[in-house]
């Protein structure tokens, strides 16, 4: 086989991971990274556990794509979570599940991952180039702005990873939207995935509150019925429970211009019971009291029941244990999308080829983020740039040993 100059444009997982499959082939990679280290979002997520993949069954994972599903199931099939688990083992990284079903390393963080990742790519010979920042197409090439001033890159294939609009201080700042776009690439607007939103808190409740979370309830949109938690920011809502239902709350809102999240407060507990236990309080008792003492809430729960319903200190035990039951949380718009965890939107998936390739652009590969899907958090994001790193690379060696 002859040996091929690629381009990895993007040093995050997906491209990290085209880099280990394109170099174990013999290929001569270089990375070319526009921050100062590479996969600087990944250590972030890293500072929470860094949840690398989900332990559930294959048909439940793959819905959680969504539309995108049928066109990332082989890509996903390729590089299953216990596949991931397996690459993570053999770096050192040795993985567990936990209760929630999702998967972490034992160190709970990226920093000894990466690094033992970055050593098997420098062993396999991959050149990895930091500051180096892609800022468009040369008719034969691809130039980048250096230390050392603007340079064009000539290759036998490119593949890019550059990522969403996500938290772009670490990098994926989408600006190759706009050079990708001006030679024909078909590419869905970027929004915020895995967001918080905007809630009209009256000023008493946000300083009060703002960064206490909110526990044992379930929250249910389009998305459908979800138990967990999430926090009061100042702004709104945010935390794992709001991502699960930021895809569904995030398009009614474009869709209708509002959307509610509903809540149960109260899981554990019937409508019945509630309006039995609330009705045997004294009427004269404050609503903080008969909430405790019938309900069983307090705190932020019952401050949170009282700031979205000005009726509750008036309405019937029935109509009060209905409301504990289902309260909507009205919703005013996404918070940005730089503070999302991750974006919808990018290159359309229609615009490349099984191979990853970009159809406007021959021998051009498109992995990770920058693609047009997304996923809630749970390891799902991760997996996802993993696989389609992996596929793509496999796409760059298909279509390079094709070529006369």
């Amino acid at each position: 086989m002859q040996s091929s100059e690629i381009a990895i444009i993007g040093g995050g997982p997906a491209g990290l991971m085209a880099a280990e499959i394109l170099s174990r082939s013999g290929h001569a990679v270089t990375i070319y990274e526009a921050m100062p280290s590479a996969a600087r979002k990944f250590l972030l997520a890293g500072k929470s556990g860094l949840n690398i993949t989900h332990s559930e069954h294959s048909k439940a994972f793959m819905q959680r794509f969504a539309d995108a599903s049928a066109r990332l199931q082989p890509a996903l099939d390729a590089f299953a979570p216990k596949d991931v688990r397996a690459w993570a083992d053999e770096l050192g990284a040795e993985t567990f599940v936990g209760s929630s079903g999702r998967v972490f390393p034992r160190a709970m963080k990226a920093s000894p991952l990466l690094r033992a990742w970055l050593r098997r790519l420098e062993a396999q010979g991959v050149r990895l180039l930091t500051r180096h920042r892609w800022s468009g197409f040369a008719e034969d090439g691809y130039v980048f702005d250096t230390p050392e001033g603007r340079t064009l890159v000539r290759c036998d294939a490119a593949l890019m990873a550059l990522g969403g609009a996500s938290w772009p201080r670490l990098g994926s700042d989408a600006a190759w939207v706009p050079p990708l776009r001006a030679r024909g690439v078909p590419i869905r607007d970027l929004r915020p995935a895995n967001c918080g939103f905007d809630v009209a808190w009256s000023g008493a409740f946000r300083e009060r509150f703002a960064g206490q979370a909110l526990k044992a309830v379930t929250a249910t949109s389009g998305a459908g019925t979800i138990p967990g938690e999430f926090v009061m920011s100042r702004h709104g809502i945010e935390g794992s429970l709001v991502y699960a239902h930021a895809a569904c709350l995030r398009d009614r809102l474009e869709q209708d211009g509002k959307a509610s999240l509903m809540l149960d407060l109260a899981p554990g507990r019937t409508a019945e019971r509630l309006a039995r236990d609330l009705a045997r309080q004294d009427r004269k008792a404050s609503l903080s009291n008969r909430l405790r003492k019938g309900a069983g809430l307090d705190g932020v729960k019952a401050a949170l029941l009282r700031e979205l319903s000005q009726e509750a200190t008036r309405i019937a035990p029935e109509q009060l244990a209905a409301l504990i039951k289902a309260l909507p949380v009205p919703v005013l718009a996404a918070r940005p999308i730089a503070e999302a965890i991750s974006s919808a939107g990018g290159v359309r998936l229609d615009g490349v080829d099984e191979r990853y390739m970009v159809k406007a652009v021959p021998g051009l590969f498109v992995a990770g983020e920058m693609l047009d899907w997304e996923a809630p958090t749970g390891g799902y994001l991760l997996t996802a740039c993993f696989a389609t790193g992996r596929a793509a690379a496999r796409g760059v060696k298909a279509w390079l040993d094709a070529r006369p």
